[in-house]
């Protein structure tokens, strides 16, 4: 049985947690959600089930290497992957896959790492896939190799070659298209590593990248999954796994500073066994609701035209796009971002440039998404 998808998720109807707004001690004010999982802004809201299951794991001590293997063991047959391991995020789980293709088990070449001198030391990126992300890489001891085409890709693959980096999001932007990387790699015994941490739903995603070929895939814990946001998954091979489990805390070395508590592994083992069965084509209908009605709110306002969004990878879930022309009697995007956030309560929205705007409705709550309509219909009216 599915569960609903109206109990514990940001997206359902439910209003506003009845509880004093701890923040407020700080002079802290909530806002509205209106771009979506964001580290910046805090993630995601944790469903009931995961905080519970935080709070009960609270209460006990146990040996965290036992602890992480066996809740790697029970998402990797939840998802359907060969294994998995939980991390501090995706950006920690670049940094001990990136180890864990440098040093290939290897215990004296992961106990000197950074330093990859004599070894395997270098990894291969698309110049289309620059993201920033390429400091998790390198905090481990790798030298970015940038290609444009395949044919460079090739050339580039040497002895010293560790592992080839793909970031899921810019596939549409480079030259080298999943199969093909995939394939590179394949032929010269290179393993492939995909950056897929904002890429659920759909819920598929979770293990297709794997079935697909690649050898090592990241996800957030606090996105789509609404885990822990100190949390993140790191799902293929089952030897680069085990090479990379030495590489995180509570070992030492290079990953030590990559600390996950025993609350955050049970919090996102229950995240992950609440998003296998959850009704996902329920929370989308609630979703495509709070759109329609945004835009039927808006399009009575006149100079602007308000539509409906879907991206193409990452964050596939409706939004609201706004676009104008600046060069009227409107305001522009920036003014209307910062006339938003300096609203009470504060309400944060994307720019997407002159004349564009763009409102994730997956993070919010309640009636959330009709104060939003109105503060927007109010500021182009």
């Amino acid at each position: 049985m599915r569960a609903s998808a109206a109990a514990p998720l940001a997206v359902s109807a439910t209003a506003k947690p009845a509880r004093p707004n701890i923040y407020s001690k700080l002079g802290i004010k909530p806002i509205i959600n209106g771009v979506g999982t964001v580290t910046v802004l805090g993630g995601s809201i944790m469903p009931p089930e995961v905080v519970q299951a935080m709070v009960d794991a609270s209460h006990y001590f146990v040996p965290l290497p036992e602890l992480n293997k066996k809740a790697g063991a029970r998402i990797a047959e939840l998802i359907g992957v060969p294994a998995a391991m939980i991390t501090c995020g995706a950006a920690s789980a670049i940094t001990v896959g990136t180890s864990a293709c440098l040093a290939r088990g290897d215990a004296k070449i992961m106990a000197r790492l950074p330093d990859t001198s004599g070894s395997r030391g270098e990894v291969i990126q698309q110049k289309k896939h620059r993201c920033g992300y390429e400091q998790q890489m390198l905090a481990a001891g790798a030298r970015i190799v940038w290609v444009e085409t395949a044919e460079e890709a090739e050339r580039a693959i040497n002895d010293r070659t560790a592992m080839m980096f793909f970031l899921n999001k810019y596939e549409p932007d480079g030259l080298i298209k999943r199969d093909e990387w995939i394939a590179i790699g394949k032929k010269h015994s290179v393993p492939t590593f995909n950056d897929a941490a904002a890429d659920i739903p759909p819920v598929s995603n979770l293990g297709a990248y794997v079935k697909q070929g690649f050898d090592l895939v990241a996800f957030s814990g606090g996105k789509g999954l609404l885990g822990p946001q100190a949390s993140g998954l790191l799902l293929g091979r089952e030897d680069l796994i085990e090479a990379a489990r030495p590489c995180m805390s509570p070992f030492g070395g290079i990953g030590r500073g990559m600390k996950v508590g025993k609350e955050e592994v049970m919090g996102l083992l229950a995240a992950v066994e609440r998003y296998m069965k959850v009704d996902h084509e329920a929370e989308m209908r609630e979703l495509e609701r709070r759109v329609s009605e945004m835009i039927a709110t808006l399009s009575k306002v006149k100079g602007i035209t308000p539509r409906r969004h879907l991206p193409v990878i990452a964050n596939v879930v409706p939004h609201l796009e706004i676009t104008w022309d600046e060069g009227s009697s409107k305001p522009t995007s920036a003014d209307v971002v910062k006339r938003l956030m300096d609203g009470d309560p504060p309400i944060h929205i994307q720019s997407r440039g002159a004349g564009a705007l763009l409102v994730s409705v997956w993070m919010m709550r309640g009636n959330e998404h009709r104060i939003v309509a109105r503060r927007l219909a109010e500021i182009f009216g």
